[in-house]
Formats: structure tokens, C-alpha cells, sequence
């Protein structure tokens, strides 16, 4: 009996020990799961970690180039408009109907061509009848002269009869005084012939001022008239009255005006070279020359007005075309030589030094320079760097040496 006892006690104690048993095992597993899921974790996160440190960096990668030759430094840019020295509206002198306009646009003409005619019915008229009074003249200065030549003929036979007794004293007398009043007669017909012939001159002036021509030789921008319009060299108060016919350009004439800031003004001097680039063709480079500088300041602008020659005129130049001029320094900045010259976006500054991020074997590497003057969007560079070199422009805050560079716009 108490072996029987003995066994059924080691069989309950076995079955009650196996439930706490099974429980303590299940407990281990899921604390060993969760501790595999952990690690995972903090794997994944370690690889994204060394993963996103190895990512390239993408960046604006550009190569370092040759140095600005003394001559080819800007040191002031400005903009300004393309005019011409010799411009005119043209108009009549007098006021007249136009019954004839013989230009149009663009058309070239030369000094005293004729551009237009005024209706001159009635200068005409006065002058057929200058021309009248004229002729009218000559024939009184023929018949005087005619008559004079008589009455000295006649004074001569009188004065040879009259020394032979044959003659009174009076008719002698009245024959010299009739010689002496045709002879007065004579000079006051050539003064009245001279008066014709300037009134003559007047109105065949007077016609002339009705043809308009062309005060020099140049190019018509503006046709300002059409037959049948009233033209007068003076404003018509308001009316239907044109002041001009045409406005004509001399393009022989043509330079640049630009307005230079006061301050800036001491950049420039009287034969300076310069380059102008015009809006309408921003790859044309035209070489140009600092003709004057006005000798006057604008208070409400604050600038100063500059006169640019251009050294080779084109018909692509236009009058009131907007420029760009660049004013070049022939002497070297700072009297160093330049060994490179890069975007002035590539080069930073730290506590008075200047660095660029060089890019070597696809990676970022911090280098230190000396670097010039900047021009242009243009930094020289004295010492540091080589012809060639790749660097970076505009680097995020985030680069740092050994950073993996990857070129922008590259895949």
C-alpha cells in the first residue's frame, strides 16, 4: 500500500509540475523573439545609417580655369541705350500745305536731297511777277541809256557850233542839262533794275523754302507728314498743324550713353577700353572705347553720364537699343598674378580665410587659396589651386571631407 501511495504522489507531482513547466517555456520563446526583432532594429537602422553616409552627394561641379590676362579684367559694368549725336526732325520754314512727300522709313538719303513740297501757287504768283518787274526794269534802263547816249551826242554838235557863234549860249546849256538829267535818270534806272533783281531773288528763295531737303546725309527713322497736311516751323497751338515732315539719323554718329553711380565713376577714364553687348544679341561681343565723360553729376540719380565710342559700327546697331557696357582695367589687381579664375560661388570664407571644396577621386576635400579681386561673377585665384582642378559651386551645409560627390544633372 504505501509503495502504491508512494507512486500515485510522484504521478500528481509530475502532472503538476508539467503546466508550470510548458508556461516557462512558451515565456522564453517570445522574450527571445522579441529580442531577434530588436537586433533587427538596430541593424537596419546601423546599415541605413552607413548607407545614407555613403549616399553620393549631388553638387554643381565645375573646372577650374585659366587666369583673366591683365587687360581682360572688368572692373565696372553699366547699362545704358545706343544713340546718335546728329539727329533731326526736319520741318518746312514756312507753313504750307505738302502736296508732295518723295521718302518713306528707312529709306537713305543724302545732304540736300529733297524730301517733301509745299504747295506754292501763290508764291509762284509773286514770283512771275518779280520776274515781270525785272524785265520791266532792263527795258527802262535800255530806253534811258539810248536816250542818253542822244543828249551827249547832241550836247557835243551844240558845243562845236557853239564855238563858231552859230548857237545861243541857252541852247548849249539846255542840251547839257538834258545830257546831265538822263545821266541821273540812267543811275536811278539801274538802282530800280538792281531792286528788281533781288526781289526776284527773294521769291525764287521764298520757292526754295517750299522744297524740304535733307540737312546731311543719314537715314529717315519717322515720316511725320502725308500730302495734303498743313505743315509750320512752329506749333500750331493745339490744331491740325504738323511742326515736322521726317526724322533723319545720322548712323555714322551713333556711340553708347550709360549712366555710371557716383560712386563708381572713379573706375572709369577717357580712353578706356570697354565692351558693349546689346539686348537683342547678348553673344555679340562689340569692342568699344570711353569717348568722354560729362562733366556734370545727376543729383536726383546720383550718376555721373559717360560717352562710349563703338570701333566697329554695324547695321545691327540701332538707335535707342538697351546695352550693356563692361569697363576694363588694363592694370593687374593688386599687382599679383593670377594663376586661375573660378565662380565666385566656389570660393567661402572662415575667420578671415578663404577655402573651396575640391573635388578628388569623386570626394569633397576642404583646400585653402589665396584668392584676388572679383569681376563679374568671376574670383581670380592666387595661390591654391590649378588649372583644371574640379570644384564646387554653391556646396550644401551638409558636405565634409571624404563626402562622395556626384555630379549634378549626372545619373
Amino acid at each position: 500500500m504505501m509503495s502504491l501511495d508512494q507512486q500515485a504522489l510522484e504521478t500528481l507531482r509530475k502532472d503538476g509540475e508539467a503546466p508550470a513547466s510548458r508556461y516557462q517555456t512558451r515565456t522564453g520563446q517570445r522574450r527571445r523573439r522579441w529580442q531577434i526583432v530588436a537586433l533587427v532594429v538596430v541593424l537596419a537602422t546601423v546599415v541605413g545609417l552607413l548607407l545614407g553616409r555613403s549616399k553620393p552627394l549631388e553638387a554643381e561641379v565645375v573646372a577650374v580655369a585659366g587666369p583673366v590676362a591683365a587687360g581682360q579684367v572688368a572692373v565696372l559694368s553699366a547699362s545704358g541705350y545706343v544713340v546718335a549725336r546728329r539727329l533731326a526732325t526736319v520741318s518746312a520754314k514756312v507753313t504750307g500745305r505738302v502736296v508732295e512727300v518723295t521718302f518713306e522709313e528707312g529709306s537713305q538719303v543724302k545732304d540736300g536731297q529733297e524730301l517733301a513740297r509745299l504747295d506754292d501757287a501763290t508764291v509762284r504768283a509773286i514770283y512771275n511777277v518779280a520776274l515781270r518787274q525785272r524785265d520791266a526794269a532792263r527795258l527802262d534802263l535800255k530806253e534811258v541809256e539810248v536816250r542818253l547816249a542822244q543828249a551827249i551826242r547832241d550836247r557835243d554838235r551844240l558845243l562845236a557850233l557853239r564855238e563858231q557863234g552859230l548857237v545861243s549860249a541857252s541852247a548849249l546849256e539846255s542840251a547839257q542839262a538834258d545830257a546831265m538829267a538822263l545821266g541821273a535818270r540812267l543811275e536811278a534806272s539801274r538802282a530800280a533794275l538792281a531792286v528788281a533783281e533781288s526781289t526776284v531773288s527773294l521769291r525764287s528763295r521764298d520757292l526754295d523754302d517750299l522744297v524740304v531737303r535733307a540737312p546731311f546725309d543719314g537715314v529717315v527713322i519717322s515720316k511725320d507728314a502725308q500730302p495734303g497736311e498743313m505743315v509750320s516751323p512752329i506749333s500750331a497751338g493745339g490744331g491740325y498743324t504738323r511742326t515736322g515732315i521726317a526724322t533723319i539719323v545720322d548712323m555714322a554718329s551713333r556711340e553708347i550713353e550709360v549712366d555710371v553711380n557716383e560712386a563708381y565713376i572713379n573706375r572709369v577714364q577717357e580712353g578706356q577700353r570697354a565692351q558693349a553687348v546689346l539686348d537683342s544679341y547678348p553673344d555679340w561681343r562689340i569692342p568699344a572705347r570711353v569717348l568722354a565723360i560729362v562733366p556734370t553729376a545727376d543729383r536726383q540719380k546720383a550718376t555721373v553720364r559717360v560717352r562710349i565710342a563703338i570701333d566697329e559700327l554695324d547695321l545691327r546697331i540701332l538707335p535707342d537699343m538697351g546695352v550693356k557696357v563692361r569697363f576694363f582695367d588694363d592694370r593687374p589687381a593688386n599687382g599679383a598674378t593670377a594663376v586661375a579664375s573660378l565662380p565666385s560661388g566656389a570660393v567661402l570664407g572662415e575667420a578671415g580665410a578663404t577655402y573651396v571644396w575640391r573635388v578628388v577621386d569623386g570626394r569633397a576635400v576642404r583646400t585653402s587659396i589665396v584668392a584676388g579681386e572679383e569681376s563679374e561673377g568671376t574670383r581670380q585665384v592666387l595661390e591654391g589651386l590649378a588649372v583644371g582642378d574640379e570644384v564646387i559651386v554653391g556646396p550644401p551645409a551638409t558636405i565634409a571631407d571624404g563626402t562622395r560627390i556626384r555630379r549634378r544633372g549626372a545619373r
